[in-house]
């Protein structure tokens, strides 16, 4: 079940340009024992929520990718965030830029332009905190689209879910980490 802020900021996003094109979603969710204020200061610090980006994992061939922000360090509307590495030789680069942000339930960010990346393309991302008494329930949620160009496209084809999966899974874990479970 979609919470009342995710489903709302869903239809938020359906008036960004292109967003026609993100067909497929993946999304994950959590209860954490913490107050949606103190997780969403947490994950508008894209560092701390993209930190499975920079730990090595074989999900990203043993690479890890950078995490930069501009002046306002993803925590704005329009606020860039950027992501680069090398993966098996391979230069990765994405930039997205927050597009909405309703503290303390809700951010979105998207891409801007076409990603460099080997099994997904253009993508947005959700994270809608919802509180629980003392404890809140998290939905972190990914809407992309495949890789332009080929052979990235049959990569997608084949491994987008399985990263898409893995990324959401990896944000809620790293919040169940930091603030404990809810039960």
């Amino acid at each position: 079940m979609l919470s009342r802020s995710y489903a709302r900021a869903e239809r938020a996003m359906k008036s960004v340009p292109g967003a026609d094109t993100l067909r497929r979603h993946c999304e994950a969710e959590c209860e954490v024992r913490a107050q949606p204020s103190s997780i969403f200061e947490y994950i508008d610090r894209p560092e701390r929520l993209s930190a499975h980006m920079a730990r090595r994992s074989w999900q990203l061939a043993g690479a890890s990718m950078a995490v930069e922000t501009d002046a306002e360090g993803g925590r704005a509307v329009g606020s860039r965030i950027r992501l680069t590495g090398r993966m098996l030789g391979i230069h990765l680069y994405v930039e997205g830029e927050v597009v909405h942000r309703e503290p303390p339930r809700l951010k979105a960010w998207e891409t801007i332009g076409e990603p460099r990346l080997l099994v997904i393309g253009r993508y947005r991302m959700m994270v809608s905190i919802e509180a629980h008494g003392d404890r809140s329930h998290v939905v972190i949620a990914i809407d992309y689209a495949l890789p332009a160009k080929e052979p990235a496209r049959w990569l997608g084809m084949l491994f987008g879910p399985l990263y898409a999966t893995w990324c959401v899974r990896q944000m809620t874990r790293d919040l169940v980490h930091q603030f404990g479970t809810g039960k």
